[in-house]
């Protein structure tokens, strides 16, 4: 860490490329140049036009956003095809699962409120920590200007689970100052006030928000209560100089109400485990963080970039019959070399090298529950958990006649743990580290200058997570502590191919805008990591196998009508997969779980939405989007499931702010989310615990609610 941080000062280095992006007007036109000019910074981390990756990439745009309620990433989401976004309670807790990445981030053990495998940012900066899970206490949806999703494994330039990339952006696209207002309210007592403000500031950009949201919750003992505040500058310090900075906190409580067995869905799903309740199981989260990117361009053809941040939490939770107290803090930054040279008059070279540091550490305290669950007198355990990931990587691409292009690179990480008990000093410090050489390589062809194929091959690896290095001390005969010694990392390999189109056509045409993006690919996994116990336990599958196609597209037809829809089929399973049952109370003997269906991921999902403005309605419109799930195993022994579901969802509102005095204007909608109250489970345990002979699995979906939203901008 030491060496990054004295590069950072001594280069005065930055991070990512940022984007600007048209401001919306007019409906047809913003789409069309929106999705023309859009770059994102997250696959290759540089600034690249979206057809000109040869990787899956998805753009949910700002419009798509301003009409959503904004608590849980999976509102987003669920329009991204490959990606599986499931609330878990209908608040920011989202069980998140791209490509089968991130299937085992549900569960009891310190899962709650947390996904893994899956890269989160946040302008760039991470959420997600060093040893893979990420946490949503800073994330809200009506911070994010757009978010950029990869589908693709990057691990070849972000490293340890980078199974897929969602970054947000907070930076506001449009030029224009604003102070705007929102509210929102809706059913099982939701409420949510919101004041954003941006301005032009010295050569750049000043922008904030402050908001806090609270809901009763539809389950009982499912109440959140979240307040965040962001605040952010970007500014040119002059020509070749870029810096940004950025500053958030939030305050997060949310109570979790548990899984139930069938029986218990069935009778009422609105109950709460009893346990779960009992225990008044509950994350109380405090969270800041400060981040800095500069960018200094040397001339036209070099330049480098940098960024640090620091990461403070105060974490407490009631959880499986203890308080745990954690006091951590998340340090890290990077530094990034670029060159571009023209070979010749059609020929460019893009060069990056760079590398990536962060380290958490802090102290964990545990003790017993006091009788109204709170913190007990009795200190349970006393411990650290130090967790450091370092990477380098080094990535070239060559454009031909800006038609084709070839991308390669490789990237060394190094994932390290240091653990230590302080109640338990004969153990002294244990430390573990995994390390790995992952390549990557594609290539992209332009058919036209709206269409384009591309390929690519590419290595992952996903170190197991802290609470799965750490086992839990149940067994007499456990004689490992602090470090599970069986675990090995997730290793994997990707192969993939695609194609991107964005056709606009004649204002004449009845169709006005078409696009489409299809990947196809093959995943070979080995040492899949399962949890077991709901999440208790976890060990390894030999190797894993994943096929899945992916379409996703849109159609802009006259008078105002936009249709779209995301598909995702898939086949996951295990193809090695012996288990000593010792877990399932069967000593000397094996089940053998070859051609299983991979627990937690379903066969296919997917979402269709139509949307219509008519001119004649003055920017009222109205939309109609139904999202399904099919059926999924949620144990390895393919003995229990899910069932498939769908859930329409409508709303109605402005499309366009209304004049109400002089410079205020008004704009809203309300939405019925669930409109036909289906019954269904939103989520599940993975290899759930059986309690009297029955799984404690399912997590029950919303039923019908209802939000309204009025936003005043001056």
């Amino acid at each position: 860490m030491k060496r990054l941080i004295l590069l950072f000062f001594i280069a005065c280095s930055f991070t990512l490329a940022q984007q600007t992006v048209e401001k919306f007007t007019d409906a047809q036109k913003d789409t069309a140049e929106y999705q023309m000019k859009q770059v994102t910074v997250s696959a290759t981390r540089y600034a690249e036009q979206v057809l000109e990756i040869p990787y899956a990439v998805s753009i949910i745009q700002s419009q798509q956003l301003k009409n959503l309620r904004g608590y849980g990433l999976d509102e987003a989401l669920n329009s991204v095809p490959g990606v599986l976004a499931q609330s878990r309670a209908g608040n920011q807790d989202v069980r998140i699962v791209i490509r089968g990445f991130g299937a085992r981030g549900a569960g009891d053990r310190s899962n709650s409120g947390t996904s893994r495998g899956i890269r989160v940012m946040i302008d760039g900066i991470p959420e997600t920590e060093p040893d893979g899970r990420t946490s949503f206490d800073q994330i809200d949806l009506s911070i994010a200007d757009h978010i950029e999703v990869i589908r693709s494994n990057a691990s070849a330039v972000w490293g340890n689970a980078s199974g897929g990339v969602i970054n947000l952006s907070t930076i506001p696209s449009g030029d224009e100052s604003e102070l705007s207002l929102r509210t929102m309210v809706g059913s099982f007592g939701y409420n949510d006030i919101q004041i954003k403000t941006n301005s032009n500031f010295l050569n750049g950009k000043i922008f904030s928000s402050l908001s806090n949201s609270n809901i009763d919750g539809w389950r009982k003992h499912s109440s959140s209560f979240r307040t965040l505040f962001n605040l952010g500058f970007v500014s040119d310090l002059n020509d070749v100089t870029k810096l940004g900075v950025f500053i958030s906190g939030t305050s997060n409580t949310f109570h979790i109400p548990g899984p139930l067995t069938q029986k218990q869905f069935d009778a009422d799903p609105a109950q709460s485990n009893t346990t779960y309740e009992q225990r008044d199981e509950r994350r109380f989260n405090r969270l800041g963080k400060i981040g800095v990117t500069l960018n200094h361009e040397f001339d036209n053809s070099n330049g480098i970039s940098g960024m640090l941040f620091v990461n403070p939490k105060y974490l407490q939770r009631s959880e499986r019959g203890t308080y745990r107290d954690f006091t951590r803090y998340h340090v890290g930054g990077n530094i990034i070399f670029n060159n571009t040279t023209s070979i010749s008059s059609t020929t460019v070279n893009k060069l990056i090298i760079g590398t990536d540091e962060a380290y958490q550490d802090g102290a964990i305290l545990f003790y017993s529950l006091s009788p109204t669950n709170g913190r007990g007198s009795d200190l349970k355990a006393d411990k650290r958990e130090g967790a450091n990931t370092f990477g380098a990587f080094i990535q070239d691409e060559i454009l031909f006649n800006e038609k084709f292009s070839v991308i390669a690179g490789a990237r060394y990480d190094n994932v390290s743990y240091n653990y230590e008990d302080f109640m338990a000093p004969q153990f002294g410090v244990q430390k573990k580290s995994f390390e790995r050489i992952t390549p990557k390589a594609g290539i992209t062809y332009r058919i036209t200058p709206t269409n384009s194929l591309y390929a690519n091959l590419g290595g992952g690896i996903e170190v197991p997570a802290g609470n799965e290095t750490d086992p839990a001390g149940t067994y007499g005969q456990d004689l490992v502590y602090l470090i599970n010694p069986l675990l090995d990392p997730i290793i994997s390999t990707t192969y993939e191919v695609g194609s991107k189109n964005i056709s606009v056509l004649d204002k004449n045409n009845f169709m006005k805008l078409i696009t489409y993006y299809l990947a196809l690919y093959y995943i070979d996994v080995r040492n899949d990591i399962i949890p077991y116990r709901g999440g208790r336990f976890y060990f390894t599958a030999g190797k894993t196998r994943r096929l899945g196609a992916e379409l996703n597209g849109s159609i802009q037809f006259a008078h105002g009508i936009l249709f779209n829809a995301a598909f995702t089929l898939l086949d996951n399973k295990y193809q090695d997969y012996l288990v000593d049952s010792v877990h399932y109370g069967k000593a000397g003997s094996f089940a053998d779980y070859k051609n299983n269906k991979v627990a937690g991921v379903p066969d296919f999902f997917y979402n269709i939405g139509v949307t219509a403005t008519p001119s004649e309605f003055n920017g009222i419109f109205i939309s109609l989007g139904i999202n399904g799930i099919g059926k999924y195993f949620v144990d390895d022994a393919n003995t229990l499931s899910v069932p498939a579901f769908n859930v329409v969802n409508a709303t109605i509102g402005l499309n366009k702010p209304v004049k109400i005095i002089g410079d205020l204007t008004v704009r809203g909608f309300v939405a019925v989310n669930n409109l036909f109250d289906l019954k269904y489970a939103a989520s599940a345990f993975v290899n759930p615990d059986i309690v009297n002979g029955e799984a404690v699995y399912l997590e029950p979906g919303m039923p019908r609610n209802v939000v309204v939203s009025l936003s005043f901008s001056y």
